[in-house]
């Protein structure tokens, strides 16, 4: 997300409360409104083909595909979301403009040819007795999710943040509206839609990419691949993290006694789906904290201190600027802790009539504030990750993203064997061994920021 403090500072610079509101409201929208549009926009889509699509058991068929879909593809393209961000972040410092449109176009060859030989066997080997036109359907779908998260990366990379949403609005608009006009078709009408409003919204980020980076005499070109090129710490950071984060749901989704068949072999476990599903809504507040302390706050004091390097400032500035980066990496986290504390409390106490008002039962309520709790340390993660990040600690990251899975798998294993009343537990203290890790971590490199910083150069 680096950039995007450069918009927040200018709403901030307003100096009144409007201002400091439009800030999080932005960092909001920002962080959370492309995933928080594309959930919100399949449950539209299943609760409006209520009455239309019979049995209503196509509905979940729908849903638990293009969740499949979603979880296969971010995994995959795991391995290259961060690696290519970078290297095409080189490229532009090294004004090197006109290499970034055919790396991308060749970046996104590549992954829409792995995608598909992935997806053909997948279709063949797991989804022979399924109709051809669901099997074409989940192959198209799954391309279009790998070549959209790529752009997407890119250009959130690119800075162009404002576009990401509209364009997700804009898709899935066209997602909503298609599956309705197709519902009558049942399950695979709802697909289609799907498909439809993807492929929109893909070829809506090409586009905005094609007229945004000037175009060289190559059209496409495969600089990229080249060995050292992309760095192999963020290839196994990318994929390690969209894994860790997916482990906890697989296991319960195909745990025996937590799940049950939905379609052809996939499967899904309603006891575990629907807290976590809603405890992720309930860390948009800490999302948005999230970016306007850390891209702001940190952000000014790391420029600077690294300015004083380069630039031969006094040992006293330098140590003022790394005691002010520290301070305001401290306050950050403690900031996103707080909002969180806040958004669990809420939950704990209106968490029964939220259940209520979705027609759930409150059987689900003890899950759903375990889950609520691990969301929101998965947003202190995200925080400690990015700064990690800022400071260029490669290993660091690879280290915590291998705890985070280890972690995960390990103990939601033991939650699964100790049975129902420990579940969502394993999830939640694998994030908090992290976090906590991770804060050591940070503190050790932060106390010794300058001598690490003068020996590497």
């Amino acid at each position: 997300m680096a950039g995007i403090g450069f918009e927040l500072r200018k709403l901030l610079q307003k100096d009144s409360y409007f201002g400091l509101f439009q800030a999080y409201a932005y960092a909001g929208i920002i962080s959370s409104g492309p995933w928080v549009l594309s959930i919100v926009g399949i449950l539209f889509v299943g609760f409006l083909s209520l009455g239309v699509v019979f049995p209503h058991m196509l509905i979940v068929q729908f849903q638990v595909s293009v969740t499949y879909l979603i979880l296969s593809s971010l995994i995959l393209t795991g391995f290259i979301q961060l690696g290519f961000t970078r290297f095409i972040a080189d490229n532009l410092f090294r004004k090197l403009d006109k290499q970034v449109l055919p790396n991308f176009n060749g970046m996104l060859l590549v992954v829409t040819s792995v995608s598909g030989i992935v997806g053909l066997l997948a279709i063949f080997l797991f989804f022979s007795g399924m109709s051809v036109s669901y099997r074409l359907l989940m192959l198209a779908g799954f391309v279009i999710l790998c070549a959209i998260w790529v752009a997407t990366i890119f250009l959130s990379g690119m800075k162009q943040y404002k576009e990401i949403v509209v364009l997700f609005a804009i898709g899935y608009a066209v997602t909503v509206f298609g599956a309705l006009l197709l519902r009558s078709r049942g399950m695979e009408g709802l697909l289609l839609g799907f498909v439809i409003g993807h492929f929109v919204l893909l070829v809506g980020m090409v586009t905005l990419t094609l007229r945004t980076f000037p175009l060289d005499d190559s059209f496409i070109s495969f600089d990229f691949m080249r060995p050292g090129a992309m760095y192999t710490s963020l290839v196994w950071a990318g994929f390690l993290y969209n894994l860790a984060v997916w482990a906890d749901k697989l296991m319960f989704w195909f745990y025996p006694d937590t799940s049950q068949s939905i379609i052809g072999p996939l499967r899904a476990s309603l006891i575990y789906d629907f807290p976590i599903f809603l405890a992720y809504l309930a860390i948009i507040p800490g999302m948005a904290v999230f970016l306007v302390r850390i891209e702001t706050d940190f952000v000014e004091y790391y420029e600077k201190f690294y300015d004083a390097v380069r630039e031969g400032g006094s040992l006293d500035h330098i140590e003022t600027m790394r005691d002010n980066m520290l301070f305001t990496v401290r306050q950050g986290l403690f900031e996103i802790v707080k909002i969180q504390a806040i958004a669990v409390l809420l939950v704990f106490v209106l968490g029964e009539k939220l259940l209520g008002w979705l027609g759930i039962s409150s059987l689900y309520l003890p899950l759903l504030d375990v889950d609520v709790v691990a969301a929101g340390l998965q947003v202190v993660l995200l925080g400690i990750l990015n700064i990690f990040f800022y400071l260029d600690k490669r290993r660091i990251v690879v280290f915590l993203c291998v705890l985070f899975l280890f972690g995960n798998i390990v103990l939601t294993a033991l939650s699964l064997y100790l049975g129902a009343s420990y579940y969502g537990y394993g999830f939640a203290l694998s994030l908090l061994i992290t976090v906590l890790t991770g804060m050591q971590l940070l503190s050790r490199k932060l106390d010794t920021l300058e001598y690490e910083t003068f020996m590497l150069q």
